[in-house]
């Protein structure tokens, strides 16, 4: 019916297309769907599709791993009949966006939230408002951010936005990457046009196998954040302690009456021994500051003083220990546990810096408690925006608006919509 009465396309499912002759000037669809995988023999399936006098061949299956993606891309790239191939769910979410890139005709969004009918499906405005999907072409170069999960990073918003604003032909891009994957995934990088990635939980130290450069702070951290690919080479950064530092130092200088207070021989103590852990006390102590590690687990906490010269106490001596800064690494009060807090309201020092490293909420419960006992608070806003903007220096070099990182992100976060 839709034939006869002249819709512009049908489409039409591999299995029953043979049977549906062609008419007039209704251009013909033939699909294949797989909610479950992606099959290894894809090349097959396309050209048996391409047997059944398609004009437009689409073929769209569930990504298990984000090299389906590559897989599907593949198909639209180097098909002479116009291919529509990507993945759903998750996974697939970046082959959707990277269609049109690989020579797809067009791709497929939903209009709203509520009418989704499919797993990994982004809204029209997403694709349009978030990704520039209309502006998206063979040369766009593409950026990044690998981890697993990787959904709620605020990267993409913070990124595109200052790719759009300087008029970049640029994209940056959530890549979900299972620690299985991930060496596959960075040999593939080139194919899918990645010149940058950010690296986060739990890629950061994983990565550093695949590099074949660090920069001074990466190797002595020997944690990654930051990649960026050049010819044959992947060179390896780290932005997290530089930023950390910068925010520190400002901190200092600012609650010193005189604002010339330094970091040296500063007394601070870290919670947490994770990788934010280990790249700020590394910072602090080539800075010269006297550093502390408590954690939950003192073997993980002492190896890692151990590694950096430093101290470490058992998680239950942290609200007696002196300091005059006080720094949360821990997940402790992040989205959406908000009424957790890894330091009790009664044990903080009015005379301490506390800054938590948490940027989802800015106020935490931890900052709202040191506020309220008339510390001097950094959030860790402050932290994200400033190691955003050397990221995007790595990638562009261009220095990108930090106010720009700053709305963004403020935006992300908060819960009226602007």
């Amino acid at each position: 019916t839709a034939i006869v009465d002249g819709a512009d396309y049908i489409d039409l499912e591999m299995d029953i297309a043979g049977s549906v002759p062609r008419y007039g000037d209704t251009q013909r669809i033939v699909s294949y769907h797989n909610m479950e995988e992606t099959p290894a023999n894809l090349e097959e399936i396309h050209h048996q599709i391409s047997q059944l006098d398609p004009d437009v061949i689409k073929i769209v299956t569930m990504a298990n791993n984000p090299m389906d993606n590559v897989k599907a891309l593949r198909l639209s790239r180097n098909s002479e009949i116009p291919t529509i191939a990507f993945c759903m769910g998750e996974m697939g979410v970046t082959s959707r966006i990277l269609a049109g890139r690989c020579g797809a005709p067009f791709t497929y969004a939903a209009f709203g939230d509520d009418r989704k009918i499919a797993p990994g499906m982004l809204t029209l405005q997403q694709l349009i408002n978030d990704y520039q999907y209309d502006s998206i072409n063979s040369n766009t170069v593409i950026l990044g951010v690998i981890g697993d999960p990787v959904a709620h990073s605020f990267s993409p918003r913070v990124h595109n936005a200052c790719l759009r604003e300087q008029k970049m032909d640029m994209l940056y891009l959530p890549f979900r990457v299972p620690p299985e994957y991930l060496e596959s995934f960075i040999r593939h990088s080139s194919e899918l046009g990645i010149r940058g990635l950010s690296v986060t939980i739990p890629h950061k130290e994983k990565v550093l196998k695949y590099v074949t450069s660090l920069d001074d702070q990466a190797a002595g951290i020997r944690a990654v954040n930051t990649l960026l690919f050049k010819s044959s080479s992947v060179q390896g950064f780290n932005t997290d302690c530089s930023a950390a530092i910068e925010v520190l130092t400002a901190a200092v200088n600012d609650h010193d009456p005189e604002h010339t207070a330094t970091l040296k021989g500063a007394k601070v103590l870290i919670l947490g021994a994770g990788g934010v852990a280990r790249a700020i006390a590394f910072g602090l102590k080539r800075a010269g500051a006297v550093v502390t590690l408590a954690a939950r687990d003192y073997r993980q906490s002492d190896t890692l003083a151990n590694s950096l010269d430093c101290q470490s106490i058992d998680w239950t001596g942290r609200a007696n220990h002196p300091h005059q800064i006080l720094i949360n690494c821990t997940p402790v009060g992040m989205h959406p546990k908000l009424d957790e807090t890894p330091f009790d309201s009664d044990w903080f020092n009015r005379k301490a810096i506390v800054f938590d490293t948490i940027y989802n909420p800015e106020q935490t419960l931890f900052i709202k408690q040191a506020r309220e006992a008339s510390c001097y608070t950094v959030t860790g806003v402050d932290m994200f925006v400033r190691q955003a903007a050397k990221q995007f220096k790595i990638f562009t070099s261009k220095d990108p608006n930090l106010e720009t990182i700053r709305y963004e992100v403020k935006r992300a976060t908060s819960a009226a919509r602007y």
